[in-house]
């Protein structure tokens, strides 16, 4: 099991060197990754609009200020973005840290962030574009010349160089909502899974039975060989480490390769109210093992 932080990049946490010293920290306390919402526009959470980080410029900052940490964004909508400047970007910033970048992608789809700009919102619409843009990431990481004639992406000729410092690739979580059954199958084929609860709350969490069943259906899915991450956005206490210790071993006994710490306790109250000495100190308390 490794253990990663997801924290936002808006609102009063809408300041780059703040994430960086906030990646610092989580490095000297032990966590392994540290991972950031992706909006462009605004998060569905806010009820107005709020200062918003620009994640890739933010997560380069994060590579520079770190040594050991993997981090990257979950999830970037890959559909509201160009599939050939997002390969140009990531293998950049995998160089650029000595191969720590994840690259987690979704559909994306939210409102501010899609229909509010002119973006295409149906979801089966968004779906065939993850994939085409799955593929297109691929085959410009191969640093092979590559072509491609999909519905919504055409790529006469290109050649990129450099690779990705990673291989085969920059691994690549896909997320996808609980129990659809479409992104399982969509995620096989890549490196990792992020399993997202439908209608829960930020403060809730998918139960160890619920990720056992996912598990089981992500192998009888999988026919690739190769290290596969299961990713759990969890939520521990900080205060109880023999309690938070017995609550990840029990997502561990079921195939959870990634406990991801969702620092959002129900008692800090809306995200607008997320005390930064709280979140802090969450983080100085190292993960829950």
């Amino acid at each position: 099991m490794l253990y990663g932080l997801h924290l936002p990049n808006f609102g009063p946490f809408a300041d780059v060197r703040l994430l960086c010293d906030l990646a610092q920290e989580a490095e000297a306390a032990g966590w392994d990754g540290f991972f950031l919402w992706d909006q462009i526009a605004r998060t569905t959470l806010a009820p107005t609009s709020d200062p918003l980080a620009e994640v890739w410029v933010t997560l380069t900052a994060i590579a520079l200020q770190t040594q050991r940490l993997r981090f990257g964004p979950l999830v970037t909508p890959l559909p509201r973005r160009r599939p050939w400047e997002l390969a140009r970007q990531a293998v950049t910033l995998d160089h650029l840290s000595g191969g720590r970048l994840v690259l987690g992608v979704g559909l994306g789809g939210g409102y501010f962030d899609f229909a509010a700009l002119g973006e295409p919102s149906d979801l089966k619409v968004l779906g065939a574009m993850l994939d085409e843009g799955l593929a297109i990431l691929s085959g410009l990481w191969s640093g092979q010349p590559f072509h491609f004639e999909g519905r919504y992406y055409h790529i006469l000729e290109a050649h990129f160089l450099p690779p990705p410092l990673q291989q085969p690739r920059i691994p690549i979580w896909v997320a996808g909502m609980w129990p659809n059954r479409a992104p399982l199958r969509r995620a096989v084929r890549w490196d990792g899974f992020i399993p997202i609860g439908r209608d829960l709350a930020l403060t809730e969490m998918l139960s160890s039975e619920t990720m056992a069943e996912i598990v089981a259906a992500l192998q009888q899915l999988r026919s690739q060989p190769g290290p596969f991450e299961v990713v759990h956005f969890g939520v521990s206490s900080g205060e109880d480490p023999e309690a938070d210790r017995a609550l990840v071993a029990a997502y561990a006994r079921v195939g959870v390769t990634w406990w991801v710490e969702n620092i959002v306790p129900e008692r800090w109250g809306t995200w607008q109210q997320w005390p930064l000495e709280a979140m802090r100190r969450r983080i100085r308390q190292g993960p829950p093992c």
